[in-house]
């Protein structure tokens, strides 16, 4: 299985005021520009990191993903929530054909926590053996920050300002994450399941 990100969040999208006031920075200072892009790469390290903890997508971007076989012919859950299209479905086969299959032959059952593809029928298209299926759809919450739900959106602030506060701390571990983010994260993380029935 392999999910790569197609398109990325615009700087447009980042919160840089709403940061820099969280930080008390002040404006107008002749440093200030340079500080920007300092800023920025802890504010999209601290949207990367909520969104691997909690398989949620902050800012709405498209997805490519390939696997190789569904989870179970009666629903394939997405690698990721909420998903609000699936815009193609292609087989490939091993020997490098591909089918795109229409929409006739698939929705999408929407859901904030545990989006599944479903067939339309009673299951979804065969993937031919020793080949693949390719999906291409567009996840998250908003297009842009004033449309998150508040408590990511502040999450993403006192995550952003921890790896601000810490920058010269080489200790600091991958997977450390202060207790206020964890408290705010925790209702939107799931267990995820990669075996079994798809429901």
């Amino acid at each position: 299985m392999m999910l790569i990100e197609e398109t990325g969040v615009s700087r447009d999208a980042l919160p840089l005021a709403e940061f820099k006031a969280h930080l008390r920075l002040g404006t107008g200072f002749a440093e200030e520009g340079l500080q920007e892009p300092v800023l920025e790469s802890f504010l999209r390290a601290a949207i990367a990191a909520i969104e691997a903890r909690t398989g949620k997508v902050l800012i709405r971007r498209v997805f490519h993903w390939t696997h190789s076989e569904w989870r179970a012919p009666n629903g394939q859950p997405m690698p990721v929530a909420p998903v609000t299209a699936v815009t193609s479905l292609t087989l490939h086969s091993r020997d490098g054909d591909q089918e795109g299959i229409g929409p006739a032959f698939y929705r999408l059952e929407v859901d904030a926590h545990r989006p599944v593809l479903r067939p339309q029928g009673a299951m979804l298209p065969a993937i031919p053996r020793g080949g693949t299926a390719e999906i291409v759809f567009e996840a998250g919450f908003s297009d842009n920050w004033g449309g998150l739900p508040a408590d990511l959106a502040q999450a993403v602030l006192l995550l952003a300002a921890h790896y601000y506060e810490y920058r010269d701390e080489t200790a600091l571990g991958g997977g450390c994450m202060p207790f206020g983010v964890s408290s705010l994260i925790e209702r939107y993380r799931t267990v995820r399941l990669f075996h079994g029935s798809a429901g």
